[in-house]
């Protein structure tokens, strides 16, 4: 067992101390605003499985930093845009690191504090891909 000096607990935590956190009822009443984008970092295998955001932007976690830069090849457009962004994950703990770096970064988000866990309990849209094949 390795033994680590922070734990991804900790590293959650301390990002949730310093970023703008949406509660799922208050990010249910922003889909559909054109001000605001919300980011969904999760696998496409989690899309899937448990369905998204209506309108949401699907931004894989592992590519994040590049299309947020606008110095990165990768940059997408979409990021450019004077809107609220508002980033999700399942539970929370990866759309909380991720905010964290992007406000390092010096780009300004926001994310849903309970993740997409809640979403549908709370009401929220629910759509599922269009299967292919």
């Amino acid at each position: 067992m390795p033994d680590l000096k922070t734990t991804a607990a900790d590293m959650v935590a301390a990002a949730r101390a310093r970023i703008d956190e949406v509660e799922t009822k208050d990010a249910i009443a922003m889909v559909g605003d054109p001000d605001i984008v919300i980011v969904d970092l999760r696998d496409p295998r989690e899309r899937e499985r448990s369905g998204f955001i209506p309108g949401s932007f699907h931004c894989p976690r592992g590519m994040l930093e590049f299309w947020v830069d606008p110095q990165s090849p990768y940059f997408k457009p979409i990021f450019g845009e004077d809107k609220k962004f508002v980033f999700h994950c399942a539970s929370g703990w990866r759309s909380a690191l991720s905010v964290a770096t992007l406000q390092d970064m010096g780009f300004k988000a926001a994310h849903l504090k309970e993740g997409y866990s809640t979403w549908e309990k709370q009401g929220g849209p629910v759509a599922f891909p269009e299967k292919k094949g």
